[in-house]
């Protein structure tokens, strides 16, 4: 699904590049145009088509873009995206907001995607965090889906997942899962943080819907699944990378998250070129 805030997104983006007119896109004459490619310079995992096609659309209804591969898919370097016709001043000032959103997206699906392919054959399932770039949360959660990943809660108001400073501030795991109980809305998830196995005994006896599981060992995990016995679903997180996420995997866990995903970004490198 495309994220709602999308237009909102891409007109702040617009503004915050264009302010009061591209003074070097007026060096063009009016009525002139361009066409351009868009070229992959590395493998990845193309995504923010419709990002770069609201972007080129908001600054004239005369710019086409042909879309030469599915948002999602995979490609090679020096493979086409998409071909763009229409205004050159409107074309040239929409050239780096359109990039900036793809390579951005794009490079955060193909990061998912190295992750979401070590854990086939698991019934782990991969989750992203809301460590995201301020004003991209949503652009950025599409990427994971598009990666192959799932979402945690969008943002505070759609989960509650009590941590570390939460449980400080009411005393006791069993206070602050009490006191969500009794103020959470109908059908609201309630997931709780715990450090070791004594803490994941408390969460259970005081009926925590999801538990996560901060920085256990690989030992620990595989008693915490053995505990839980799949009466609720257990997330493994902290210090997740590529290089550890399969053995944790094979522990049994239900998810894992990894902040890293959109917090320690590498855009897919792309190229605009005219022809």
């Amino acid at each position: 699904m495309i994220p709602e805030d999308l237009p909102d997104v891409v007109r702040q983006a617009l503004r915050e590049d264009l302010g009061s007119g591209d003074l070097t896109a007026a060096l063009i004459p009016e009525g002139q145009m361009l066409k351009a490619r868009i070229i992959s310079r590395e493998p990845g995992i193309v995504c923010g088509q419709p990002y770069a096609t609201a972007t080129f659309a908001a600054l004239s209804a005369q710019l086409h873009v042909q879309w030469q591969v599915a948002e999602g898919s995979a490609v090679i370097a020096e493979q086409e995206l998409c071909i763009i016709e229409g205004p050159a001043r409107a074309l040239l000032s929409g050239e780096r907001c359109a990039l900036n959103f793809l390579q951005t997206l794009s490079g955060t699906a193909t990061a998912v995607q190295d992750y979401v392919a070590l854990l086939q054959g698991t019934r782990t399932r991969l989750l992203d965090t809301r460590k995201t770039i301020p004003g991209l949360r949503q652009a950025q959660k599409y990427a994971v889906r598009i990666g192959g990943g799932h979402n945690h809660r969008l943002g505070l108001f759609d989960g509650i997942l009590i941590k570390e400073n939460h449980i400080a501030a009411c005393g006791s795991i069993t206070a602050a899962l009490h006191a969500a109980q009794a103020l959470a809305p109908a059908l609201t998830r309630i997931e709780i943080e715990v450090e070791n196995l004594e803490q994941l005994e408390e969460a259970l006896a005081a009926g925590a819907d999801m538990i996560l599981l901060d920085n256990f060992t690989l030992e620990n995990l595989r008693s915490a699944v053995q505990r839980v016995n799949g009466k609720i679903p257990l997330e493994a997180s902290g210090n997740m990378g590529l290089h550890n996420i399969a053995a944790v995997a094979a522990t049994g866990v239900d998810f894992i998250s990894v902040g890293s995903l959109t917090r320690n970004l590498q855009s897919l490198d792309l190229s605009l070129r005219y022809f």
